[in-house]
């Protein structure tokens, strides 16, 4: 039996008079692996913002296992904690350690001792390959493995859900398959994961489901092998020819 953790109901995100997002629907279950992928600028990244609470929905709203995150009393740091994020830029402590890179949230938030958070951290900079780096600083690192550090940290929170904002898109071509490599052994162990990306192989070989966005609405979305290979709509088929054009 299916186990919904995150459920989107007629999300809207407006900067402005810009309207970026229009009655986004959707649902998260336990295990799925979601590639988001469209054009730059169709709200794929805001989306995810907003799941992550980086940005506030101007209207709608966003279930956690069947509550409301938006509600007032609900504990967002605590969801936070659950509904992890990797980002594009990285965004690592510049002055702290690969090893506290992976351990002050774990000590901040989940109020855990500091043997417990470094013993968690180091499990998780051996599952990316980074154990060998724990003593260095970002930049000591190329950024492919800034990369995988930042993946540590968010599983180092023990996350029910990771979000992964273009995690290539910042990294030289030699880099990238080391994070996607790393990414594809996350989703084999099963981790629920949501993936805006560009990497179209990525999308179609380690995807569960993939949606395709089109100026702030989503499109079009199905299991991968539907979508990649047969979609229905024809924003999706002009964006996948285009690419497949691209990448020959």
């Amino acid at each position: 039996m299916s186990k919904t953790i995150l459920e989107v109901q007629h999300l809207e995100k407006r900067f402005g008079d810009n309207l970026v997002l229009k009655d986004i629907d959707f649902e998260v279950e336990a295990g799925e692996v979601i590639s988001i992928i469209g054009s730059s600028g169709s709200g794929k990244s805001t989306l995810l913002r907003c799941l992550n609470l980086l940005e506030t929905p101007t209207s709608g709203d966003i279930l956690y296992h069947g509550d409301s995150i938006l509600a007032r009393s609900y504990d967002q740091n605590k969801y936070r904690a659950k509904v992890g994020m990797v980002f594009q830029g990285f965004n690592l402590f510049k002055n702290m350690t690969a090893l506290k890179n992976c351990t002050v949230g774990q000590v901040k938030i989940l109020d855990r001792s500091q043997a417990e958070a470094e013993k968690i951290a180091l499990e998780n900079l051996e599952k990316v390959g980074m154990a060998p780096y724990r003593d260095a600083r970002p930049d000591q690192l190329s950024g492919g493995q800034q990369q995988r550090i930042a993946i540590a940290r968010a599983l180092s929170m023990n996350p029910e859900v990771l979000l992964f904002d273009e995690p290539t898109s910042a990294l030289d071509p030699e880099m990238v398959g080391e994070v996607l490599d790393t990414m594809t052994a996350l989703a084999r162990e099963g981790l629920t994961m949501i993936v805006v990306t560009h990497e179209m192989a990525f999308a179609r070989d380690v995807s569960s489901r993939v949606v395709f966005m089109d100026k702030g609405v989503i499109a079009e979305s199905g299991p991968t092998d539907q979508i990649i290979n047969n979609p229905e709509n024809e924003r999706t088929k002009e964006f996948l020819n285009r690419y497949l054009t691209e990448n020959k």
